[in-house]
């Protein structure tokens, strides 16, 4: 087998592995479980046929994978994949561009230019904001609060890039007491620190209370609020936000972290949800949840030009003069795949109205979900806004037991998560193939495995 015919092979298997989705179970058996086995064998002492990896990828690795690309997958907000987001996955990877620089691939900077454009329009943000590609929304909460905790020390006089943290005047840092833990992990990444917080009272949806807001701050203030809170997918109170971070401080920055929920700006159906959104300096979400392109695709969104490039250029003597957008003096990242071409190739084909059409639907089918379960026996923890519905099915080990027989059923998948101290079950409608007629039988296989369980569970 030559090198073209190798390719003709691997994308006969994995079109293959697409067209066998839709019917399959969420989760592995046990059978394929134990299969990967196959894989602990000695590295070869010489070169071995192609062909043969590709066998044992699609033999043995197939089988095992979670099928998160079809429509029965609930899980961690995990998107599915359009078919023309793999499409131009697969000339992406042939093309191997670094997406870099626009004198490493020109069509990648073309493209860059095209999809920030779109995207900004599909969001309703303004047109002069600088986006990054980046590896998901935790890099994309780490790139945007970067770029304000050097703005925000540059107004106080201190040059962050230059001389660091050490002296540096205290950034007050005021978050949710829910907020994700990708918000905290991005704070300690950047030097602010996880823990040294300022959190702020939620109410019984996840959402900043905006009455406890602290007083009698002073100096920089970051603050970190949420379009779609983890596990109820509630929205904070962006103007409330805004209107106290301005009364507080001259030099304040509102970041939102919208992974997933940020993308219901792009469904005029939600405005009450968004209320105030725009008013943010920065914005952090996820082309792999709800645009459904392929893993991995985080957006960082910087209202202010010229924050990112100010915290992220770098300087080499063999760089070229500046040509265009450059991606490396935007992102951590230097080399980097053009992740831009399959958030341009789904907003070419969906078109505005479409990407409406995706959150409408998916919040659609949560909402079916919630109503089916509401009428047997489930406890509807939340609000269901947009794609998620938190559940509990009696008590807490109830609701454990219930999410260990889903699991083991296999038709579809879902989790577990703590809200106010206790397991409860998150199910999240995220994938485009998700129809009205999924969700409806989704719901009634999570009613028939709760019937399963003993009473004592």
């Amino acid at each position: 087998m030559n090198d073209i015919e190798l390719l003709h092979e691997a994308a006969r298997l994995a079109v293959e592995y697409v067209a066998g989705t839709d019917g399959r179970p969420a989760t592995p058996d046990a059978a394929a479980l134990a299969g990967l086995d196959a894989f602990d064998e000695p590295l070869p002492d010489g070169p071995t046929d192609p062909s043969d990896a590709l066998r044992l990828l699609s033999e043995v690795a197939d089988p095992a994978t979670m099928v998160s690309t079809g429509p029965n997958y609930y899980g961690f907000v995990n998107g599915a994949t359009f078919p023309v987001a793999l499409g131009a996955a697969f000339l992406v990877n042939a093309w191997d561009q670094n997406a870099a620089l626009p004198v490493m691939s020109p069509a990648a900077a073309k493209l860059h230019d095209v999809a920030r454009g779109w995207l900004l329009d599909v969001l309703r943000l303004p047109g002069h904001a600088d986006v990054g590609f980046v590896t998901g929304a935790t890099v994309a909460n780490a790139s945007c609060m970067a770029a304000a905790r050097d703005e925000l020390l540059e107004r106080a006089g201190w040059d962050a890039k230059s001389d660091g943290l050490f002296g540096a005047p205290p950034i007050t840092v005021v978050v949710g007491e829910n907020t994700h833990s990708t918000v905290r992990k991005s704070l300690g990444l950047i030097g602010l620190g996880s823990d040294r917080v300022v959190k702020v009272l939620t109410d019984d949806q996840g959402r900043i209370d905006h009455t406890e807001l602290p007083t009698h701050l002073s100096g920089p203030v970051l603050v970190c609020a949420q379009a779609g809170e983890v596990n109820t997918g509630a929205f904070d109170p962006f103007d409330e936000i805004a209107d106290w971070l301005a009364a507080t401080t001259d030099n304040g920055w509102l970041h939102v972290d919208g992974a997933f929920g940020l993308w219901a700006l792009a469904d005029p159906s939600r405005t009450h949800l968004v209320a105030g959104l725009h008013r943010a300096d920065s914005w952090a979400t996820d082309g792999h949840k709800w645009l459904n392109v392929t893993y991995d695709c985080g957006i960082a969104i910087v209202a202010r030009e010229g924050a990112l490039r100010r915290t992220f250029s770098s300087v080499a003597g063999y760089l070229p003069p500046e040509r265009g957008f450059e991606a490396m003096h935007h992102t951590p990242q230097s080399s980097q795949r053009a992740r831009q071409v399959e958030v341009w190739a789904v907003l070419r084909t969906l078109g505005r109205s479409g990407v409406a059409e995706l959150v409408q639907r998916a919040s659609d089918g949560a909402q079916l979900i919630a109503e089916q379960l509401r009428g047997a026996d489930f406890d509807v923890l939340n609000d269901v806004v947009i794609n998620q519905v938190l559940l509990r099915y009696g008590s807490a080990a109830t609701t454990e037991a219930l999410i260990a027989e889903i699991q083991r059923d296999g038709r579809i998948w879902c989790g577990a998560t703590q809200w106010r101290g206790e397991t409860a079950m998150r199910v999240s409608v995220s994938s485009w193939k998700t129809t009205l007629d999924d969700a409806a039988r989704a719901a009634d296989v999570i009613v028939e495995c709760a019937r399963r369980l003993t009473p004592h569970e």
